[in-house]
């Protein structure tokens, strides 16, 4: 662990899998601090006890104003592993991840606005709940997706994705010089496809494979390390980023 630098204190709401634990491993194993949300007690739990000492975990319900606030206002009321550091947050990462592939004609209104209520307005209103304490150079990174610029079918999703691109654009003219940036990856193979049926896993990355210059899934490790260079590139703000393989391009 390097001693040259300061250890600073990171929030990742969605941090307890998938490429939020990721980038969760890469802070803590350059001597940051990470505070990790999550649904899951369970899950909470054994994020810190692979991290160690530099980890934090609370439970939380992105889709739920009043546990957005609780998180952030419990940590820093007191955190019983005393890991508040200064008081402040040097960045914030909003992993939000939805799987919603219905058609326009099939698709209900529960379903469509479900897409929005866990993916866009989770992150919306976590990164509001931060504001008080977020440092005055704090970066922030919202996660939308690739489909946000090649959409195929699910507009519901295609259109979620690109509001979050236009949430990071909108929030980086206001909160500067605060810096805000979305991370927009193609198909990770993450915990969300590993959880699925064998056959529907498999069918997802021969599909991505025909999709793709890269002609493979992306990894949780790459998608998170273009997350941690939106957080510490300085000269970053109001940009989207692809980390898809060439899928945008295709």
């Amino acid at each position: 662990m390097s001693t040259a630098r300061n250890s600073k204190t990171y929030a990742i709401v969605g941090g307890t899998s998938g490429m939020g634990f990721a980038l969760a491993e890469q802070l803590v194993a350059r001597g940051d601090r990470v505070l990790l949300g999550g649904r899951s007690r369970d899950k909470a739990d054994a994020a810190v006890r692979k991290l160690g000492a530099l980890a934090t975990a609370r439970t939380v319900d992105a889709r739920d104003r009043a546990s957005i606030a609780a998180f952030f206002q419990g940590f820093f009321q007191g955190s019983s592993q005393g890991h508040e550091g200064n008081g402040t947050l040097a960045g914030l990462f909003t992993p939000g991840s939805v799987n919603h592939s219905v058609s326009f004609r099939e698709d209900t209104q529960e379903q469509a606005e479900a897409v929005f209520q866990a993916k866009f307005w989770g992150q919306y209103w976590t990164v509001h709940a931060a504001l008080p304490y977020l440092a005055a150079d704090a970066s922030v990174v919202l996660m939308s997706g690739a489909a946000s610029v090649r959409p195929i079918g699910a507009p519901a999703y295609a259109a979620c994705n690109a509001a979050v691109e236009g949430l990071a654009r909108a929030l980086a003219l206001e909160l500067a010089p605060i810096r805000v940036n979305c991370v927009s990856p193609g198909t990770i193979d993450s915990e969300l496809w590993r959880n699925k049926p064998p056959e529907v896993y498999h069918a997802v990355g021969q599909a991505w494979q025909k999709l793709t210059l890269n002609r493979r899934l992306g990894t949780v490790q790459e998608a998170a390390g273009a997350a941690l260079f939106l957080l510490d590139n300085g000269n970053m703000n109001g940009a989207s980023i692809y980390v898809d393989g060439g899928y945008a391009l295709r």
